[in-house]
């Protein structure tokens, strides 16, 4: 998942492992995460995607100062999804605060840690399948 400003860019899923960085992308506004080795390519993650970063995370709201999070640890979070044209790509730390991915400072180093597990539609109805006629059997 990348912000609706990325969809023009060349995008790539995240790779548990991966040592990304927050970079602001060549022609656009919008800020997100890259590899060293691509930099004009966005890393587009899942939500519940866990990441590590190097240091206490810092951002700003667009304003002179720049504000820490006490955090290094966070987890990739779409907030307010049904607004349209709107930043909703953002980090939600341990204590439940978030910050817009949009709005990290430059130069951050994060790595991938965990993609959230995601089954395939046909294993999900395999499955339901089996749970719906465990269900329906007679207990005796």
């Amino acid at each position: 998942m990348c912000d609706y400003s990325l969809h023009a860019m060349a995008t790539r899923p995240a790779v548990v492992g991966e040592t990304l960085i927050s970079t602001t992308f060549r022609g656009t506004s919008t800020r997100g995460f890259a590899s060293e080795r691509e930099p004009a390519v966005a890393v587009c993650m899942l939500p519940g995607t866990e990441l590590a970063f190097a240091q206490d995370v810092k951002f700003d709201s667009r304003w002179i100062w720049t504000k820490t999070i006490g955090f290094r640890v966070g987890k990739f979070n779409a907030i307010n999804p049904h607004v349209r044209e709107r930043h909703h790509d953002a980090i939600e730390f341990p204590d439940g605060s978030y910050v817009l991915v949009t709005q990290l400072c430059e130069g951050q180093r994060a790595t991938v840690l965990q993609l959230p597990v995601v089954h395939p539609v046909a294993e999900r109805t395999a499955t339901q399948a089996g749970s719906d006629s465990a269900a329906s059997l007679p207990t005796g």
